[in-house]
């Protein structure tokens, strides 16, 4: 199969797989997303979750918004500008993140073991690494 073809393939699959994996999400996949960067990221502006998940400042504010009236993040002033917050995120907020991230393993890891075979998932093991390696290309910067 010609790069192209395969890459366009690719991207129409693993759309579809992050689609049917987030169908048991219990929260806004917004929200979620922001929650995700604060776990991995640490502390950041709304302007930073604005650029990472590529929606405007006004979107990711909302969403800020709500995820603090539930007590999932914080604000605190930013240390070198006086003028913005930093959001952390909370106990309650790490552990929705983790009850919402297991939802989804817990999902994909029924379905890899209904659909295939052993040697087919130790085939999808080492996929993941080819996988890996493709995101951390595109990725770089």
């Amino acid at each position: 199969m010609h790069e192209d073809a395969l890459a366009e393939e690719l991207r129409r699959s693993i759309g579809e797989l992050v689609r049917a994996v987030r169908a048991v999400d219990t929260m806004p996949p917004g929200e979620a997303a922001i929650l995700g960067f604060l776990d991995r990221d640490g502390p950041l502006t709304t302007a930073d979750l604005a650029r990472l998940r590529g929606v405007t400042h006004q979107s990711a504010a909302k969403s800020v918004k709500d995820l603090s009236a539930d007590g999932l993040v914080r604000a605190e002033p930013h240390p070198d500008d006086g003028r913005k917050f930093l959001l952390h995120l909370t106990d309650a907020g790490r552990s929705r993140l983790q009850r919402e991230r297991t939802l989804r393993a817990g999902a994909l890891g029924a379905a890899i073991r209904d659909t295939f075979d052993a040697d087919e998932i130790r085939q999808l093991s080492e996929s993941v690494t080819l996988l890996s390696r493709l995101t951390a290309r595109l990725t770089e910067r």
